[in-house]
């Protein structure tokens, strides 16, 4: 099967980090992996792998609210290797508040670090190269340090990045993270055992809280969910019923221009905003449940 990569320049690393966040999370079409490289003094490049023709016309519409002079996009066939392994090799460690999380070729480099997280490269999602995903890491930081909390979830938990760094961060906590995707469970899994987390780290494939394990009322004190708008609204109501009173909810996956309605929408449904950070055209908001 043919890949296809496609190659943006950018004047700077702020452009290069916003198109590379923004091509991550497209839905349609859906990269198998996003890269962003120094090239030539001052300046990047993007590049992204597909497994069909994305369609410069289709890319070109998704990056014009970026405003960002990069430069022309080009679309070019790739010979069929695996370029979500070999992409995401090259990638270097990302420091996210307490949390280092880094591919296991840099295992022996930063692995042995107390809050160090090893995500190999797969087909779930979630490195901490994304700043939905470091966003949330920093807003998970955050609030370990002010607070003690004894069971957590992570909601469409991808890779379990956010799992893991909520057992390394909160020593006491039992853990429970949940995907709708099979395949990110096994993956979720198999790196929770990767991180020696495993043993509080409990992981299930369901759709939001579809699952006996998720659905007993006033279940959880923090809950994670680094997802998508549409979703997280739908939610809503049902976060209320999971969470205890004065649990706190950390949401991310959300554009700057979306987090005014998913904001109102669960200060409707009974929480109150505690902290919202922007970061390359996302935000994360940390919300509290009266």
């Amino acid at each position: 099967m043919p890949v296809f990569k496609l190659r943006i320049p950018a004047p700077d690393l702020h452009a290069g980090r916003a198109a590379s966040d923004l091509l991550s999370d497209l839905v349609a079409p859906q990269a198998l992996a996003v890269t962003l490289f120094e090239d030539a003094p001052r300046g990047f490049v993007v590049e992204a792998y597909y497994d069909a023709d994305p369609g410069l016309a289709t890319i070109e519409r998704a990056l014009a609210w970026l405003d960002r002079r990069l430069g022309p996009a080009v679309v070019v066939a790739v010979p069929d290797l695996n370029w979500v392994a070999m992409s995401q090799a090259a990638l270097p460690p990302v420091v996210a508040g307490r949390f280092i999380v880094h591919g296991s070729h840099d295992r022996a480099r930063v692995g042995l670090r107390p809050n160090a997280i090893e995500i190999e490269a797969g087909e779930a999602f979630g490195t901490g190269h994304n700043a939905t995903t470091s966003g949330c890491l920093e807003a998970l930081a955050e609030t370990a340090r002010s607070r003690r909390f004894s069971r957590v979830l992570d909601l469409g938990c991808g890779t379990a990045v956010l799992a893991i760094a909520a057992a390394r961060a909160l020593p006491n906590a039992q853990v429970l993270a949940c995907d709708n995707d099979p395949i990110a469970t096994a993956v979720a899994r198999a790196n929770a055992h990767i991180n020696r987390v495993a043993a509080r780290v409990r992981v299930v494939t369901a759709s939001g809280f579809a699952h006996p394990l998720l659905c007993r009322p006033q279940r959880f004190d923090l809950v994670l969910a680094n997802i998508l708008p549409r979703p997280l609204i739908a939610l809503a109501p049902s976060m209320r019923r999971a969470v205890r009173p004065d649990g706190i909810v950390v949401l991310s996956g959300i554009l700057n221009e979306q987090a005014r309605e998913v904001t109102a929408i669960y200060r409707s449904a009974g929480f109150r905003l505690v902290r919202k950070r922007q970061l390359s055209g996302w935000t994360v908001l940390t919300l509290a449940r009266r």
